[in-house]
């Protein structure tokens, strides 16, 4: 072969070789770039965007707060300081046990029931984390409080927090599994431990109990996990509480703790105890009951049966136990109490402050003709509060427990308060007088609304409407034309009633279904009807879902540009005033209609939660309840909301 031709092959093989090298330099770099793309991409779907706010005190804009009991629901020692949380804000102690600050929600606070403390370094600094119930994670720092908010609502359910020695927060949510945020971002914390009901959380990153409503127990480590449920030893599906001490863990359900030694099932303590709370307090199991206060369990013995409850703890519901220096507490609904020297015996040290309200969960709001307003609750029965608001008188029995509606006379004559239990009658001077059931004509016991009339009643229930009149009672469901049985909300204007129900509305004239609308057959957006009121000529419906729609004299059902998107209308949360309609809804505060230009706005601030279930007028005053809390504003103060 001649040079010349041996130089251009070389040169040839030379270029077809850096050909290749290039080519392969290529693949390789858009295979990197694909790879760090898609692991980009992976990393934006897994993080969690949320918002960070400095929360300011605002203020109140002319609320007015009715003094509610004060739940305890955890406690924490941070700055020399106890801290107290429950659904009603944040109390700050001092170590008198004298009260220095507190803080609602609302106002100090997002509008939010409050659920659990921690403190950790997410922040580089010591930190006091405090979940809600709505609104994300809230930290107490040296710069004061900030809000750290998940854009989607279902992250911002928080349940429980634990800080990790990383500087990691470990956050349980109602409904998503576990999160982390370590002070930048927000992801899910492990793909095994998401779409979890997270109750409660303990340990740390490579050994982490999750506690669940209904999933029983997971246990997090090496990257895997190991779950028990009822078959694996543990006394019940529903974990209340969990502690780790070195190797062990305990977890305390509803009927029993089960023990775990080394991520093993070991046996089961204290079987048939309600375990809310758990501490290992030496060789001892410290158990916060129910009903029994705080029951102690040796653990040295093979039986491991709960040890005589001292006659010095009350009977008690206890919520957390907890040690601050070298001294053992424990946090029930209505104060803390300490172990004393002997190790045996528990002193109360520090109790809420009394209330004018008996509960903070209202459901059902009415003010009579004699300026007393009546407060009912979810489950604790109804308070009539005097017309200087400065006592009330609790009413809670059998049939009294449950409240769904409260509706007065006029006149001042009587009161109904519709409960799941029956209709309970009062007269004029707020005696309970008698309680009307099936037995009495009733279609069903339990009732969901009542309005009163000059000569009778209209009564929902889940199994129809009632008519009470001068020519007798008389029942009605789907089988006389009623849309569906499941009555929520009742209206009436002359010969004309409204009954929203679960599957739409029906119209009645003298009694009789005259016209239906569902989904089906109009332009209403959703068939669950929760709430009803006339404004002028029209009516305004609240839905289960679709906000608030509004149906006009021909029978045309039309939506509102700001209330009628995806969200809830409480059960009979709507109000109708000369210049107004209000809506309470489940999340998103208060709904207001100015009648004059059309036009509605959304309120939160102020509000002791954005689930407002009642609502009531007098004298001036816009009453709100929520399942938080009760406040009244003078509505003149609504106007430039």
């Amino acid at each position: 072969m001649r040079p010349g031709r041996n130089r251009i092959l070389l040169i040839g093989g030379a270029v077809g070789v850096l050909a290749i090298a290039a080519y392969s330099a290529g693949v390789l770099w858009r295979a990197s770039r694909a790879t760090t793309e898609s692991a980009r991409e992976l990393q934006a779907a897994s993080e969690i965007r949320f918002t960070t706010a400095r929360l300011d005190h605002p203020p109140d804009g002319g609320f007015e707060w009715f003094s509610a009991p004060a739940v305890f629901a955890d406690a924490v020692s941070f700055h020399d300081r106890l801290y107290l949380c429950g659904p009603a804000g944040l109390f700050e102690y001092d170590s008198q046990g004298i009260l220095k600050r507190r803080f609602r929600p609302g106002l100090e606070l997002p509008a939010a029931p409050l659920g659990t403390l921690a403190v950790g370094t997410a922040g580089g600094q010591p930190e006091l984390y405090i979940t809600t119930a709505g609104e994300g994670l809230v930290i107490l720092g040296d710069g004061g409080f900030r809000q750290i908010r998940p854009v989607e609502p279902a992250y911002r359910k928080l349940t429980s927090v634990l800080p990790l020695s990383t500087g990691q927060v470990l956050l349980g949510t109602e409904k998503d599994g576990v999160i982390v945020y370590d002070g930048k971002q927000i992801k899910a914390f492990h793909p095994s431990l998401a779409k979890l009901s997270v109750t409660s959380l303990a340990g740390d990153y490579a050994n982490l109990w999750v506690g669940t409503i209904d999933r029983g127990l997971l246990h997090f480590h090496a990257g895997q996990v190991d779950s028990f449920g009822t078959s694996e030893g543990l006394p019940d599906p529903q974990v209340l509480s969990i502690a780790v001490d070195a190797d062990r863990a305990f977890a305390g359900t509803p009927a029993g703790v089960a023990e775990f030694d080394g991520g093993k099932f070991a046996r089961t303590l204290a079987p048939g105890t309600f375990a809310r709370a758990l501490f290992v307090h030496s060789d001892t199991l410290l158990i916060g009951t129910l009903e029994q206060g705080v029951v102690p369990v040796p653990l040295r013995t093979a039986a491991a049966r709960p040890l005589v409850r001292q006659p010095q703890m009350p009977a008690a519901r206890i919520e957390h136990i907890f040690r601050m220096d070298a001294n053992l507490y424990a946090v029930a609904r209505d104060g803390v109490y300490s172990l004393g020297s002997d190790g045996n015996s528990w002193q109360s040290i520090l109790q809420s402050e009394a209330a004018l309200l008996a509960d903070g969960h209202i459901s059902a709001l009415a003010a009579d003709a004699a300026g007393r307003l009546w407060v009912g609750y979810f489950d604790r029965g109804l308070d009539v509060i005097d017309s200087g608001f400065a006592r009330a008188t609790h009413i809670e029995n059998d049939a009294v427990f449950c409240v769904n509606r409260i509706a007065v006379d006029p006149h001042g004559r009587r009161t109904a308060v519709a409960t799941a239990n029956g209709l309970v009658m009062f007269d004029s001077a707020a005696r309970q007088r008698q309680t009307l059931t099936r037995q009495d004509g009733l279609i069903a016991n339990h009732v969901t609304d009542v309005e009163l009339q000059a000569d009778g009643m209209l009564i929902a229930t889940p199994a129809g409407l009632t008519i009470v009149d001068a020519a007798g009672t008389r029942s009605l469901n789907a089988f006389h034309g009623l849309v569906n049985n499941h009555v929520y909300a009742i209206a009436s204007e002359g010969r004309t009633i409204l009954a929203g129900t679960l599957g739409g509305l029906s119209v009645l004239e003298d009694g009789v279904v005259k016209a239906s609308y569902t989904t089906s057959n109009s332009r209403l957006k959703h068939h669950w009807i929760t709430a009803l009121g006339r404004v002028g000529d029209d009516w305004f419906a609240g839905t289960y879902g679709a906000g608030v729609l509004r149906l006009d004299g021909m029978g045309q059902w039309r939506s509102f540009p700001e209330a009628s998107d995806a969200f809830v209308v409480n059960p009979n949360a709507m109000l109708v005033t000369e210049s107004r309609v209000y809506a309470g809804t489940l999340d998103r505060g208060l709904y207001a209609y100015d009648r004059r230009i059309g036009r509605w706005t959304a309120i939160t601030a102020g509000l002791p939660s954005r689930n407002v279930t009642a609502l009531a007028a007098r004298g001036g005053y816009i009453y709100i309840g929520t399942d938080n809390g009760l406040v009244r504003i003078l509505e003149q103060n609504l106007e430039n909301r």
